[in-house]
């Protein structure tokens, strides 16, 4: 966001979010655990602004399609607003090193003593800070997203990288 922006909280805001079933491998419980938090949390709480878009609120449809990131920006109503195409490439070692310590992480709170379990949870949290930085920087001039709403997205694009 930047300095001094005001924006139209109504407006400017996901009120739904879909992710592409034909992307999205056969997840496990932990992960689609984190997708089902991460939907709600996103559309509790976030700030998505289409560069000159006159507002919403928006519907954005994820999908993984040619080995690019779909965002799929529609109005509620299902009208479409505009497509972006990311390619994930500049993604692909986040996303691998997010996934190697999420399953540490998830297998550590299962036998891990708790100073095992936050080193790991620091690491977990780091990665996925970076990505989501990364992803703030490869929508911008596209869409405008606070950090929270960038962490809540990159977890859905892990969800969409996720082959089991």
């Amino acid at each position: 966001m930047t300095a001094g922006s005001t924006i139209d909280g109504a407006k400017y805001r996901l009120a739904a979010v879909t992710l592409d079933e034909n992307s999205i491998g056969t997840p496990n419980r932990d992960v689609e655990h984190e997708r089902a938090v991460a939907i709600y949390d996103l559309l509790e709480d976030n700030v998505f602004v289409p560069i000159g878009h006159a507002g919403g609120p928006y519907a954005l449809r994820l999908a993984i399609t040619e080995n690019r990131l779909l965002f799929d920006i529609r109005l509620a109503d299902d009208s479409p607003v505009v497509a972006h195409l990311l390619s994930l490439t500049p993604f692909r070692r986040i996303v691998k090193d997010y996934f190697m310590i999420c399953d540490s992480y998830y297998k550590a709170i299962r036998t891990a003593s708790p100073s095992q379990i936050e080193a790991i949870d620091m690491g977990r949290r780091g990665l996925h800070n970076e990505g989501s930085t990364l992803l703030m920087e490869r929508l911008q001039g596209k869409v405008e997203l606070d950090f929270d709403t960038a962490r809540r997205l990159f977890t859905l694009l892990s969800v969409l990288h996720w082959k089991g």
